[in-house]
Order: C-alpha cells, then sequence, then structure tokens
C-alpha cells in the first residue's frame, strides 16, 4: 500500500538453497525470567508458561513439545506435553551461576519422538545485558538456530520476489463515524461543482496502484452502506463532465474507471462464472491448437495433429478460424441470454452509467459513445481479462500452459474487438485477425440489442447493507460437507464430537442434513447471526474450525463450531457466512476465539461461560474470495491515511487563500448581479466544507495518538540477537 507510514519490502532475485529442517520454524513462547540473588550466589528462575502455534511434526498434524533451558553450562527440561501445538507447562526452572564470564539464557523447544531424534521446533536467545537490566516476560517469536548463510550460487534457480510490508492501526468503529458520514453525503450533492468533499480530495491525490486499492476500498464501504450506486455515479458524472473528446471516454484509469472495475468484480462474479466458465474449461481440456498469426505458426504442430501430409499456413488459419468461432459462438450466445442472470445492481450501475453518458454527448455522431461506455467496462475490462487469465478470476486453479495461454489471448482479443463494437477492427498491427472479422462484424448488431435490453430495468436501488445487494434470500450461495460438533459433548473426546453434515447457506438460511438428498433439515436464520469467527486450534486440537455465534428469540446466544478440510474452504465458508450476514443489527463487538471447557474458556481463562469476549470480531475480507464481504473500519482508516496526504493542500486551497473576500458586503460594493454572486457563495461553501473535513481528520489524528501509548504498554519486549 503506497498510503502506509511504515512500507517494509524487497523486490530481488533470491537464490534458491537447499531447505534444513531446524530452519523451519513456527509460533511463539511465553517466559517470566527473574534474576534472583541469595546467599549462595545469583541465580535464574525462568518460567515456562506455554507456547502457540508451533509447527506440526507429526503425522498427527500436532507435535509433543518440551522446553530445554541453557544458562552457561547447565541445562534442564520441562515435562512433555503429548499430541498439541498450543502447549500450557506453568513450569518453573532454576539454575544456579557458574563461575566464568556471564552467559546468555537460550531457551529451545523440541519435538519428543519415541523412535529417532527428536524434532527442533524453535529456539529463542537473550544476551546477558538483557537478562540484567531488563529481563524478559512476555510473548517471543522463536527463531531457526543461528547458521552460516549458504549461497547456492543460482545452482538451484532463483525465484524473483516482490514483497510489500504494510502494517496500520483500526481504531474502534465509533471514531469513523464522522469521516464516513462526510463520505455518504458527497455522493448525495452535485458532483461536477464539488471541489472539497473526501471524494473529490481523493479523485485529485490518488494515482497508480494506490487508485486501485482505494477504489476496492470505497466500492465496499458503499456496498456496505447501500450506496453503491450512488457512489458510481458521483465518480462518473465528474469524469464525463470534465471529457471533452468521448473518444477517451473511461479510457485512463481514474478513480472512476477503477471503482467501476472493482464494483464489477465485487458484484458480478458468479455472473461472470456463469457465463464464461463452460467455454473456459473446454478450452483447458480440448487443448486443440489455434494459430492465425503467420509468425507464430508452427506447422510442424499442426503435422502431427490435425493433418495429413504437409500442412500450409492456409490449412492453418482455416482450422483455427473454425475452432477460435467454434468457442467464441457460444460465448456470445450466453453472454447476450444472460440478460436476466445479470446482478441488478450491475444493471442499474449501467443505466445510470448510459444516461450520463448521453447527456452529455447527444449529437449524432456520438451516438454509440453511450453503447461503448457500457461496453468498454463489461468485455474490456471483464470479460476479456477473465478469459485472458482465468486463475486470477477463480475460473481455473491452475495458470494455463504456453498453448492454452496463446488459444486463450487469441480470444480475449476477439472479445475486445467485439466489446470496441468493430470501430478499430483492420486498424493497428494486428492484421493476421483479419479471418475473424466476418465473425465479429455479425455479433456487433447482437451485442447492441443486448446492452438496450441490459440497461432496460426499472427500480433503484434499495438502501441496506451488502447482504441484501449481493445474496438473494433464495440464492445458494455456498455448500458442501463440514464437521459439526455436537452441541454439549459431555464426555466425548474431540474427534468423537464431531460428526460430518451437508450444509447449505442462502441469503435466508443456514441449513445441514447427514446428506445432499436427505430431507430431515436442521436450519438456522441467517438474520440470527451475530458474529462468524475462526477458533484458535488449541480449543480443540484440530486445525481450520470456524464459529457461528447466534441469537435466538429471548436474547441467548449459542455457538455452532465447524471444521472445514483447509484453509481454502475455511476462507470460503467464512467469507461467505460474513457476507450473508453483513447487513444484520446487533453485531458483538467481541468474541471468544477459544472453547469453553473445562469450565473455563481456552483462549482467556475466564470462568463464566456469559463472559465477555476477549477479542474483538471481524467482518473483514479474506483473500482471493472477490465476492469478500465489508470490514467498514478498515476501508476507512485506509481513506483517512489517503486524505492525510492531500490535508496541507486542502488547507492551502480553501481556508488560507485570503485573496477572494467572499463577504456579502463585499460582494454587494462590487455590484455583483445574482449570478455573479453565485461564484463567491460557492466558493464560501466549499471552504465550509474543507473545514469540516479538515476538523474530522484531526479528531481521528488526536484518537490514534491517544491509542498508541496504549499500544505500547501493552507490548513486551522481543528477544534480542546475541
Amino acid at each position: 500500500m503506497c498510503w502506509t507510514r511504515i512500507p517494509w519490502g524487497i523486490d530481488s532475485w533470491i537464490n534458491l538453497s537447499h531447505v534444513d529442517p531446524d530452519a523451519e520454524v513456527q509460533g511463539e513462547i511465553c517466559l517470566a525470567v527473574q534474576m534472583l540473588e541469595d546467599v549462595r550466589g545469583r541465580c535464574l528462575r525462568c518460567h515456562v508458561l506455554q507456547a502457540r502455534d508451533l509447527a506440526p511434526r507429526d503425522i498427527s498434524g500436532t507435535s509433543d513439545p518440551f522446553a530445554r533451558v541453557f544458562w552457561g553450562s547447565q541445562s534442564l527440561e520441562t515435562s512433555t506435553i503429548k499430541k498439541t501445538r498450543f502447549p500450557h507447562w506453568d513450569e518453573v526452572l532454576e539454575l544456579r551461576e557458574m563461575p566464568g564470564p556471564p552467559s546468555p539464557l537460550r531457551v529451545e523447544l523440541w519435538d519428543w519422538d519415541m523412535v529417532g531424534k527428536n524434532d527442533f521446533l524453535g529456539m529463542v536467545e537473550f544476551p546477558p545485558q538483557v537478562l540484567q537490566q531488563n529481563p524478559p516476560n512476555g510473548w517471543f517469536h522463536l527463531l531457526p538456530f543461528p547458521r552460516a548463510e549458504e549461497d547456492s550460487g543460482g545452482s538451484l534457480g532463483a525465484l524473483r520476489l516482490k514483497v510489500r510490508l504494510t502494517e496500520d492501526r483500526v481504531l474502534p468503529s465509533q471514531y469513523y463515524q464522522p469521516l464516513r458520514e462526510l463520505l455518504m453525503e458527497s455522493v448525495l450533492g452535485p458532483a461536477e461543482e464539488d471541489a472539497a468533499s473526501p471524494l473529490a480530495v481523493l479523485e485529485e491525490l490518488t494515482s497508480g496502484d494506490c487508485r486501485q486499492e482505494l477504489a476496492t476500498k470505497l466500492v465496499k464501504l458503499f456496498l456496505g452502506q447501500g450506496l453503491a450506486g450512488p457512489f458510481l455515479d458521483y465518480l462518473t458524472r465528474r469524469e464525463v463532465a470534465r471529457t471533452t473528446d468521448p473518444n477517451t471516454l473511461f479510457r485512463s484509469n481514474s478513480l472512476a474507471s477503477k471503482s467501476m472495475e472493482q464494483f464489477l468484480k465485487l458484484v458480478g462474479m458468479p455472473y461472470l462464472h456463469e457465463v464464461l466458465r463452460p467455454v473456459i474449461n473446454r478450452v483447458f481440456e480440448e487443448k486443440k491448437y489455434m494459430e492465425l498469426d503467420p509468425c507464430k505458426m508452427d506447422l510442424g504442430r499442426t503435422r502431427r495433429i490435425s493433418f495429413k501430409g504437409a500442412p500450409s499456413e492456409e490449412h492453418v488459419r482455416e482450422a483455427s478460424l473454425g475452432l477460435l468461432t467454434g468457442y467464441l459462438g457460444p460465448i456470445l450466445d450466453t453472454i447476450v441470454g444472460s440478460v436476466g442472470r445479470c446482478p441488478p445492481a450491475i444493471r442499474l450501475a449501467f443505466k445510470q452509467l448510459r444516461q450520463c453518458v448521453e447527456e452529455r454527448f447527444p449529437q449524432a455522431e456520438h451516438k454509440d459513445v453511450k453503447n461503448l461506455a457500457i461496453s468498454g467496462f463489461l468485455f474490456l475490462r471483464f470479460f476479456a481479462p477473465a478469459i485472458l487469465t482465468p486463475k486470477l478470476f477463480d475460473l481455473r486453479d491452475q495458470h494455463a500452459d504456453p498453448q492454452t495461454r496463446r488459444s486463450l489471448l487469441l480470444l480475449a482479443k476477439a472479445v475486445q474487438s467485439i466489446g470496441n463494437l468493430g470501430q478499430q477492427l483492420g486498424q493497428g498491427k494486428e492484421l493476421w485477425m483479419a479471418p475473424l472479422h466476418p465473425f465479429l462484424l455479425q455479433s456487433i448488431s447482437r451485442v447492441r440489442d443486448f446492452l438496450d435490453q441490459l440497461v432496460d430495468v426499472d427500480g433503484k436501488e434499495e438502501p441496506g447493507g451488502p447482504g441484501r445487494a449481493l445474496v438473494p434470500p433464495s440464492v445458494t450461495v455456498r455448500e458442501g460437507y463440514l464437521l459439526k460438533r455436537k452441541e454439549e459433548p459431555a464426555g466425548l473426546a474431540t474427534r468423537f464430537a464431531f460428526k460430518k453434515r451437508y450444509f447449505r447457506l442462502s441469503g435466508e438460511m443456514l441449513s445441514y442434513s447427514r446428506s445432499p438428498e436427505c430431507q430431515t433439515r436442521s436450519s438456522m436464520p441467517v438474520s440470527h447471526i451475530r458474529a462468524v469467527e475462526r477458533v484458535d486450534e488449541g480449543a480443540f486440537q484440530l486445525p481450520h474450525v470456524m464459529q457461528v455465534v447466534t441469537q435466538d428469540g429471548a436474547g441467548a446466544l449459542h455457538t455452532t463450531y465447524l471444521q472445514c478440510k483447509n484453509v481454502n474452504e475455511l476462507n470460503q465458508w467464512l467469507s461467505a457466512l460474513r457476507k450473508a450476514s453483513a447487513p444484520n443489527p446487533d453485531k458483538l463487538a467481541a468474541w471468544h476465539p477459544g472453547a469453553f471447557r473445562s469450565a473455563h474458556w481456552t483462549c482467556c481463562l475466564q470462568a463464566e461461560r456469559s463472559a465477555a469476549g476477549c477479542s474483538r470480531t471481524h467482518s473483514a475480507v479474506t483473500l482471493g474470495d472477490w465476492s469478500d464481504p465489508l470490514d467498514p473500519d478498515a476501508e476507512t482508516q485506509m481513506v483517512y491515511r489517503q486524505l492525510l496526504l492531500g490535508r496541507d493542500r486542502l488547507r492551502m486551497k480553501f481556508l488560507e487563500d485570503s485573496t477572494l473576500d467572499t463577504t456579502p458586503e463585499a460582494d454587494t460594493e462590487k455590484g455583483s448581479s445574482a449570478t455573479e454572486a453565485a461564484c463567491p457563495a460557492a466558493l464560501a461553501h466549499q471552504r465550509e466544507a474543507a473545514a469540516r473535513l479538515l476538523e474530522v481528520l484531526a479528531d481521528l489524528d488526536q484518537a490514534h495518538e491517544e491509542f498508541q501509548p496504549q499500544e505500547q504498554r501493552k507490548v513486551a519486549p522481543g528477544p534480542l540477537r546475541p
């Protein structure tokens, strides 16, 4: 993120090297160390409390960890905790100081094995001066054994990495409410004259990668408020108003273009999959050779696959043309027949876009501009990129091989030409696409009719959260087998407490049964969901567990624990459930990441089942899923950081420029007419808006400053390398 205050990262080629198992460590250990002195000399007391998220070294997916403490020539060990990655020792080990120079403290974690040698899990080490001045007390990241760096010199290959780590603080929700209100007010006023609202400032400031990320955050934020339509209309009107050449409309990566593009990806992915997946799967499975460019034709390959005798370029071209039209035909048929399946929110957004463009360019010579504005987004920025890189749009699990990638490129170029409504056919460098032109030209009229039908929709976008907008009540958004924990499995071992059930999630109900065909089903209304969260692996000694917290009519909370088969499935179910329940009122502000077992919560050890949660709840996105739910606090925090970059410019532009006198007396002295007085009045309004925005930013600054000391008091000192 280009807005963060503390960026770290790399962008370089890194030589691959052999893997040392002892270097592959993860997790943390909690220690409390004291240096004591009595008549017998100095003593080091190391309280080994617990560890978490240790590496699984056994075939069961767990470990049998124990700790070994070294100080000088002495060492002691804790007991071994069997089959866990979250051990609790709570053991105190005391070591006496021996003659000699001061020694560091080293704590190693090992996985005990009955057969063979023990497996290394990680270590921490503290130099003597740290032990004396600031004895360790808290959680510490485990580190690998120090070893001499070895470089294979590239003999194993090299990998180019571009990594950017960002860090930011997200405040409680109430601190962002004033900024959110300003953002929502922005889209409800006149767009063209706006110059001081948060959206106008953001549009002027952002560029490049920042603009794309900002567009995603803004679309999510306005979706959550039920104002995605007004938001897109606001940006569209500003973009159209300042465009003089209709041929350049929405061709740049402006905030309006990026926002519409991200809106399509957030709202329209199920629609995209329904339209494109069948043909994309055919291309991958059939692996037919297709090529129209004479410079890229491989006649030897075509001889082995398709032809008898010696093939010519003409033979290859004719065969490829037939294959391409054989794929393009079904794609086009599905698209033009998909009006009823296109999400209503997208159709309404395109209807507003078309009206805006038509008002700006009403001349007869620009009659196609209104269609090009829509097809540019739908075909050039949505369908064509998905055909070119289907993995990025979740159409395939793997990237295409070189031959399939070339076939997809040809199909994407054809879809782009259709999206341009044939305006650029026969132009440019790719004249070898000419054999495909008759098919493309025949498709143009069908696409125009499709666009006319697409925007022929009544109604306005209803207010409300994204669940109402994106998850129709009767539509099944996710289904599959999960392991469900019995309600109160008293006396059962954990592995017997989870039973396999088939779950279905719609916009109205989360239901489950023994099998997909079973008619006897249990269910919980989606409107009753108050939180959807992960569960610490230590709670049940099981990975990939989540919890769904619901509230019944009497106000009592109930927790259902579900285990997924892998982390990807966990993320997808979290995403779907949070998305479906996003509009629900009375969401929980806090939750327990553990479970209530043995008369206490495993996460915070509170003894009351009704104790308040110990961690803040989430509604954040999960990576790799375009249809994720929304996290308005994180999104508003990103907007706030971006606005900080333009705060000085905003202050100078509207508040520190004293060359204009906007008082009524000054205007009367000049003898201005009512029309001429409108400009000073507008400027006064903009100054008022700028002052209000600056005040909101100042309040957020103060809130961050107040939270910073609290965080610093909570942070324990980390281990220092010698």
